[in-house]
């Protein structure tokens, strides 16, 4: 029997008049840009903002600096306040075009970051006309300011990638961009002569040589799914989940724990290996159904599993039926 394709989420609860709560576990997968750049720029003169994941998980506004920000500090965050995400970051030069990578590709730590900050720090809190509310190993964040209406894209969907396509837009506004592009090229040239780089090209690691911008956003923009909000854990190592979490006070772990799946949100990046832990606990009944959420071609795909749909159907009815595999399961 194939596993059910569902459309929208289906309440977590049995059916009206009974009292057990159906045991379900809800795993959501990354999802890529549907599109090749190169045919994209037939079509549009931008790209799609925000991954699949992305929208899905906050609305297609897509303000992941806010809930970033959230996840991250104690502090009160504005939910009508319009933040930036700042990032440090290398752009590996080809022949004739920049790369950005990702964060785990440049191994940047703490001191490192603080350091370049502090050079950073004057030019952008007088650009940005505010003054710095977080600073993170890997993020730093400030009230966007005059770049509140900047077009942006995240690390997470820009890196691999040739920057000349994912460079922040302007909207209703001309000229922003091209104050960012100003900002951005005066940091760099403070980075290109920093003790930092110097110390990182001694190691042979890559230099820290740019800053990006994304997220821009507030969090009254936030619209989260419905399944996210009502259920009882948050799973995942990402911090915009951590955002989520807070923002709706829901408990939320880094690590995952099959023994509480029932009725939790996830999003993990060993999915994989998962698989055969979570379909014995559906065989088991210590799950009734496995909610996975995928985005194939950048659409987003809702598929409902329970103990029946796990094991392959043949025509040969007297050999023994094998669990589906986890290449099987997303294909």
């Amino acid at each position: 029997m194939p596993p059910k394709i569902r459309g929208m989420y289906v309440n977590s609860l049995s059916p009206k008049g009974t009292q057990n709560p159906l045991k379900r576990f809800t795993l959501m997968l990354s999802g890529e840009d549907a599109f090749d750049s190169e045919g994209e720029l037939v079509i549009s003169d931008r790209p799609g903002k925000g991954l699949p994941h992305e929208r899905f998980l906050l609305g297609n506004l897509v303000p992941i600096a806010p809930v970033l920000l959230l996840g991250q500090t104690s502090q009160i965050v504005n939910p009508s306040e319009v933040i930036a995400c700042l990032q440090p970051v290398h752009l590996h030069a080809t022949r004739d075009h920049l790369i950005l990578m990702g964060q785990n590709q440049i191994d940047l730590t703490q001191t490192e970051s603080a350091e370049l900050l502090k050079t950073a720090l004057p030019l952008i809190e007088e650009d940005f006309q505010n003054q710095l509310l977080f600073q993170g190993q890997s993020y730093w964040f400030i009230p966007a300011g005059p770049f509140s209406n900047l077009d942006s894209y995240s690390v997470d969907q820009a890196h691999g990638r040739n920057i000349d396509w994912w460079m922040p837009r302007d909207t209703n506004e001309d000229g922003i961009a091209k104050r960012w592009r100003k900002l951005q090229n005066e940091i760099q040239m403070l980075w290109h002569i920093s003790p930092v780089n110097e110390e990182r090209e001694q190691r042979g690691m890559p230099s820290i040589n740019s800053l990006w911008i994304s997220g821009i956003g507030k969090l009254s923009d936030v619209q989260v799914p419905q399944l996210v909000q009502e259920s009882n854990r948050l799973y995942g190592s990402h911090p915009l989940l951590a955002g989520v979490a807070k923002l709706f006070n829901i408990s939320y772990s880094t690590q995952f724990n099959i023994q509480a799946a029932a009725g939790s949100f996830a999003w993990l990046e060993e999915a994989e290996a998962l698989w055969p832990a979570l379909s014995t606990a559906l065989l088991n009944k210590e799950l009734d159904e496995i909610c996975i959420i995928d985005f194939p071609k950048g659409e987003k795909r809702e598929r409902i599993f329970t103990a029946k749909d796990l094991s392959k159907k043949s025509w040969r009815f007297w050999k023994i039926s094998k669990p589906l595999t986890w290449k099987e399961i997303i294909l």
